[in-house]
């Protein structure tokens, strides 16, 4: 059950891009892990906007937004082709909704952090990655 959270000062985004990017990334996420396209899978797969009030970002060299996006997934869900992936399409669908070029690639940052198993629990119990594999085999039309 993936999460992803992008932080990002006020208006850094296109008024579009605002309206689409927290669905546009968790779409992403659930893609490269590998689930499922059910609306259960949809559901659980949860994105936060958190945006930065003036003036609360800033770096020693100017003060052209940067983009942080924290994604946060059980452990052993994404290999390392399938993080570069996530990494990517992430970076650029970031990039898209502030309507940067993608030579603007490096103020986007992508931190994947893996919930070691035993460690991430749902509707009051604890959920194992074998537990989410199984349930994702069981959602799959073709499974």
């Amino acid at each position: 059950m993936p999460s992803i959270r992008l932080t990002v000062p006020a208006g850094a985004l296109s008024e579009q891009g605002r309206r689409s990017v927290q669905r546009d990334l968790a779409a992403v996420l659930l893609r490269w892990e590998g689930a499922p396209d059910t609306p259960f899978f949809r559901a659980q797969a949860w994105s936060y906007l958190l945006e930065l009030p003036a003036g609360a970002q800033t770096t020693t060299e100017d003060d052209a937004p940067r983009f942080l996006v924290e994604v946060t997934v059980p452990q052993g869900a994404l290999s390392e082709r399938r993080k570069a992936g996530l990494v990517e399409e992430v970076t650029q669908t970031v990039l898209s909704a502030a309507g940067l070029a993608a030579d603007e690639a490096l103020r986007v940052w992508v931190l994947v952090h893996e919930q070691p198993d035993g460690t991430w629990g749902a509707g009051g119990s604890v959920l194992r990655h074998a537990d989410l594999v199984a349930l994702a085999k069981g959602q799959r039309a073709d499974a």
